[in-house]
């Protein structure tokens, strides 16, 4: 990994926070938390929605056209899981829980590649800076 905050916390503590918020932000696609932390955080996931987006690539290049599948909860895909091996793997090693990643993998990689062009290599989250935070003073931001 490159050069990351310290966030006041030993190496392992901080990797597991930055790895559960960046869980529950794709579960939830909205938190809450510091600027600091957002800052990290929206870092790594938009690396996790690149690694998402991968077979999307290799699609594109082959010429494949997926179909919708129209559901009583919205638009989603036919295919249950896409990905390259590789890319569900280090998805897998990063972030939590099976849902998450698919997740990862369907909706939200077939999100962005509509949004953007398949080239895009970031800018899939935002950060909105909200209040501050009453006892510590601590700027606080939500992350989309």
């Amino acid at each position: 990994m490159t050069k990351m905050r310290q966030l006041n916390r030993p190496t392992g503590h901080r990797l597991s926070m930055l790895r559960t918020m960046v869980s529950q932000l794709v579960k939830h696609e909205r938190i809450e938390t510091t600027v600091p932390k957002a800052k990290e955080i929206r870092r790594l996931a938009d690396n996790m929605v690149q690694l998402g987006k991968e077979e999307l690539r290799l699609l594109a290049e082959d010429g494949y056209k997926l179909k919708w599948n129209r559901s009583g909860n919205g638009l989603f895909w036919v295919r249950s899981f896409t990905g390259t091996l590789c890319a569900a793997r280090r998805a897998a090693a990063f972030v939590r829980g099976d849902d998450v990643i698919h997740k990862l993998f369907t909706e939200l990689a077939y999100r962005y590649k509509w949004i953007s062009n398949l080239d895009r290599a970031g800018g899939y989250t935002r950060l909105l800076r909200t209040r501050i935070r009453v006892g510590d003073a601590a700027p606080m931001a939500y992350i989309e």
